[in-house]
């Protein structure tokens, strides 16, 4: 049986901690363009890597398996239902971003790639993950409110 969340909301503990996780990746994910912009690259490249390599495990351990049983099975069917609607537009902009994200660690922190597959132009992609990866933060706050958040 799955523990009570400690937002007050109907969310299990889990789910909450996630929330709670995934807020401060996002705070720490800004806080790696301004080192950027520092010039603390070396710090910038930890921060964001950190960020990359946590969420997915989160997306491996939580999201997955929450999708997977709460959304998956009803889907195409129930996709015009905002539970299920909101749920998948988080899961598609969600995983862009993480294999965006670790794209651009493979491609710009390490020589695994050819150099035809390295990044150039990193600020453009840099800047485009960052954007796609607060659309799917964003869409995960709806979710987490559509499915534990309950109407007064």
């Amino acid at each position: 049986m799955q523990e009570t969340g400690f937002l007050g909301t109907a969310a299990p503990r889990a789910a909450d901690i996630t929330l709670l996780v995934e807020i401060g990746m996002g705070t720490a994910l800004l806080a790696g363009t301004l080192l950027a912009r520092a010039g603390r690259f070396r710090l910038h490249a930890a921060c964001q890597s950190a960020v990359v390599l946590l969420n997915s495990v989160l997306i491996v351990l939580m999201m997955i398996p929450a999708f997977h049983h709460q959304v998956f099975p009803k889907l195409p069917g129930r996709i015009t239902k905002p539970f299920y609607a909101v749920a998948t537009m988080h899961a598609a902009m969600g995983g862009v971003a993480e294999i965006a994200g670790l794209y651009i660690l493979l491609a710009a922190g390490t020589n695994l790639l050819p150099k035809t597959l390295r990044i150039t132009r990193y600020k453009v992609w840099m800047r485009s993950v960052l954007a796609i990866w607060w659309l799917a933060l964003l869409l995960g706050f709806a979710t987490y409110t559509r499915w534990y958040v309950r109407a007064r």
